[in-house]
């Protein structure tokens, strides 16, 4: 039973700390801002798949990369919820492998459009930014985030070994 606690915060620890890292290598590359944004560190939302422990890591790694990176209040609240979202999205599709990346796309396509609007005053319509916040997502979850599920199926049973 101990091993099983000790296990989930370890591998959520470590997801929290990739999150931050690919974060923070997608700002020093400049892709973390602008039009089309693409976020690195998102391609972990599909972890759900394979560890429930990947939940409050992705999320706790979202919040902790929002505060690091000079994010509002209201982009660290809002912003951490649509990855929460996202990644429990992920977790409760773990059945449907192609369909774990839709949660954290849809839930940023949804929320992050008024966190531009509202919190950075952002004068694009609502639609054009869900269509650029989407395309950022599509690349980082759809396509890295399932280059990165499909790799790691190789090695689930070492990386996310369950007790």
């Amino acid at each position: 039973m101990r091993n099983k606690k000790v296990l989930f915060l370890t591998q959520a620890a470590m997801i929290a700390a990739l999150y931050v890292v690919l974060t923070f290598l997608a700002n020093a590359l400049g892709l973390a801002s602008g039009a089309i944004q693409v976020r690195l560190s998102e391609m972990l939302t599909v972890l759900p798949y394979f560890t429930s422990a990947a939940i409050p890591g992705v999320t706790i790694g979202c919040l902790l990369s929002n505060i690091l990176t000079g994010c509002s209040l209201f982009d660290i609240i809002f912003g951490t919820f649509a990855t929460l979202l996202g990644a429990f999205g992920s977790y409760l599709l773990r059945k449907h492998k192609f369909l774990v990346p839709l949660p954290p796309i849809i839930a940023n396509v949804i929320i992050v459009p008024w966190v531009l609007r509202l919190s950075y005053g952002v004068k694009d319509a609502i639609p054009f930014l869900m269509l650029t916040v989407g395309i950022g997502e599509v690349v980082s979850c759809g396509i890295l985030g399932m280059l990165l599920l499909v790799t790691l199926t190789k090695y689930k049973d070492v990386i996310f070994k369950q007790y």
